[in-house]
């Protein structure tokens, strides 16, 4: 495959930085020159819609269906996505090839040193129904608004004075150059299934291209975010549903920890297991049981989802 390849992505500067990193990393395993992969722009309804909470206007699909549309039309031949803004289940005609070296899982508290040291019912905006469970269970006395926009909105946001915290994906911040923020002990605040990886996706007949991408994959990160995203999957929720989970490999075993929130985090239940890389049916079992033996708060957002 001799031409020129085209690489479809949102527009932020997160995933554009997120695209050349794909891009670099595939051009440094097969010794491509910069010129061998264009990167096409893609405004998803997601990036135009920016008032309102994703779980109300449509879920994660509104950062992927014009990505979708994209690839499924031809106007591009792969895509670069971050990891937990993806579905759990996505269409047949696409595979995620690769997934990157992934980066640092944790999320960083804007405004304050630690989520301890923020004060007594002090305004924290984050539109992530995961991230406002997490931190309510942690301090009941928090208040959570909706809070969105790019990275960097965010931040000035915080600045301006609008809230006293917010919270982000270090690996985001980190991506963008920006060294900021107090990071959250993953044992403190549970990340997002597929925080910190970046995947690139193609259609499923493309087997040489797939072939091509895969060169690029990292074995570990791909089996633990297919392992998180098993376990997703098995729940059927939706972005509305605060899910935690994360895979880890060490000393050649992979652990899954994940856990379930009440939307208010006054409910929790929480797991871990051990998986062996490929196999969805310990996650997919994980998930089954967590929601039955899980607080009606909390089925109820599965059920609904």
């Amino acid at each position: 495959m001799d031409r020129i390849l085209k690489l479809g992505t949102r527009a932020s500067p997160l995933a554009l930085a997120q695209a050349n990193q794909a891009a670099a990393a595939l051009a440094a395993v097969h010794g491509w020159d910069g010129e061998r992969i264009e990167i096409v722009t893609v405004t998803t309804t997601g990036d135009r819609v920016q008032d309102r909470p994703l779980a109300e206007i449509g879920g994660k699909a509104l950062w992927t269906k014009e990505l979708d549309r994209a690839l499924s039309d031809g106007r591009v031949d792969f895509c670069v996505h971050s990891m937990k803004d993806v579905e759990s289940e996505r269409p047949p005609s696409f595979t995620i090839a690769a997934i990157l070296p992934r980066a640092d899982v944790r999320d960083r508290l804007i405004g304050a040193d630690s989520i301890d040291s923020l004060p007594a019912g002090a305004v924290v905006g984050t539109s992530s129904p995961r991230r406002a469970a997490q931190l309510l269970r942690l301090r009941p006395d928090l208040r959570i608004i909706p809070f969105r926009g790019n990275v960097q909105t965010r931040i000035d946001k915080v600045g301006a004075g609008e809230v006293d915290a917010t919270m982000l994906a270090a690996a985001g911040l980190d991506r963008l150059g920006l060294e900021t923020g107090a990071a959250v002990p993953a044992s403190v605040m549970l990340p997002a299934p597929g925080q910190a990886a970046i995947g690139i996706e193609c259609r499923s007949d493309d087997q040489q291209l797939i072939a091509l991408l895969d060169a690029a994959s990292h074995g570990p990160s791909h089996a633990c975010v297919s392992a998180e995203r098993a376990f997703t999957r098995a729940l059927g929720g939706s972005c509305a549903s605060p899910v935690a989970a994360l895979a880890e490999i060490a000393g050649g075993s992979m652990i899954l920890r994940c856990a379930l929130y009440s939307a208010d985090g006054l409910d929790c239940v929480a797991d871990e297991a051990l998986v062996e890389p490929g196999d969805d049916r310990v996650p997919e079992e994980m998930a089954r049981a967590m929601l039955a033996r899980a607080s009606r708060s909390i089925r109820s957002l599965f059920e609904e989802a």
